[in-house]
């Protein structure tokens, strides 16, 4: 598949800067405040690229409208500064993205990658897992003639044409890195009914354009990794490595999540805990400091080790297991 120029030499620039040192990225989306498991996430994120002498970028996930809450962007950059976790360059934003989304998705149309489909979510929740996740699409319209245009008044998502085989990348911290292509990806959809551009898109080509040589996010993202490979594949490019840490739970064994209220940087001021208290708790709930202590996270990284760090997360990861 060909790229238009500037694209592809944006696509070349971003692999170099990968190739040159570690580059990683905490994205969060503005849908409202970080709760702890965030926090902790964009921590071992931080520490990583300063033990490594790389760079620590962030980028705001905001295409999705609907979901995105006044003022949570201010919200998210001033809990990290007030943290003590300086990113690097200047913030990125998906929304500023979207003629090179438009871009890229115009080109692997005109390459028969993609095909409309019109199938309602009343249809897929039909084949969906028992667990209520949807399963692998069954493929209803791909082999259908194209239609493009709407139909009683909508339009077709756009899904990826996928190729037979299995995708595969670097993991050093979740599941082995690999899914078969038809079996568990399937043809996932990159621009949506409503116009929208879909999460694996937006995210593969961000990954490539930054020069992130690694993903460093919570493990529950991990079943979204071979999608966005397959992209990254489409494009020609190989994935940057992965490592989906373990999530914080609670004492039940519980994840923390936004939707279940899980305390964020709010409820543990309420507590009277100052920054080197929260980033001493944060390293404590993974066994990098004692309970109760109090650092700066500058601190905190010049307390560890790399080899420390990778220990830390290997024995939270059989924790969680």
């Amino acid at each position: 598949m060909r790229l238009p120029l500037h694209l592809q030499e944006r696509l070349a620039s971003g692999l170099d800067l990968r190739r040159r040192g570690y580059r990683t990225r905490f994205a969060p989306s503005p849908t409202g405040p970080l709760h702890r498991g965030n926090l902790r996430t964009a921590l071992l994120g931080w520490l990583e690229a300063r033990l490594r002498g790389g760079a620590w970028l962030l980028r705001i996930d905001d295409l999705d409208r609907p979901r995105n809450r006044p003022g949570a962007e201010d919200a998210i950059l001033a809990d990290l500064r007030w943290l003590g976790l300086p990113w690097d360059g200047p913030v990125a934003r998906q929304s500023a993205q979207r003629g090179v989304y438009a871009t890229v998705l115009s080109a692997l149309r005109q390459a028969g990658r993609l095909y409309p489909c019109r199938c309602s979510r009343r249809l897929l929740a039909d084949v969906s897992a028992p667990h209520g996740a949807l399963a692998v699409y069954p493929g209803y319209c791909r082999n259908r003639p194209p239609d493009w245009g709407p139909q009683a008044g909508r339009l077709p998502s756009w899904r990826l044409r996928l190729e037979p085989g299995a995708l595969r990348w670097l993991e050093r911290c979740g599941p082995a890195g690999g899914q078969d292509g038809p079996a568990a990806v399937g043809d996932v959809v990159l621009r949506r009914a409503d116009g929208v551009v879909a999460y694996h898109l937006a995210t593969a080509v961000d990954e490539l354009l930054m020069g992130i040589s690694e993903v460093v996010r919570g493990e529950d993202l991990w079943p979204s990794t071979g999608a966005q490979v397959a992209v990254m594949a489409t494009l020609g490019a190989d994935p940057p490595a992965y490592a989906h840490v373990p999530l914080w739970r609670d004492g039940l064994g519980e994840r923390l999540s936004k939707r279940e209220g899980a305390e964020g940087l709010a409820g543990l001021r309420r507590r009277g805990l100052d920054a080197p208290g929260v980033i001493g708790e944060l390293a404590a709930s993974l066994g990098l400091v004692p309970p109760g202590s109090r650092l700066s996270a500058r601190e905190l990284a010049d307390h560890l080790t790399l080899d420390g760090l990778e220990d830390c997360l290997r024995r939270e990861k059989g924790t969680n297991a």
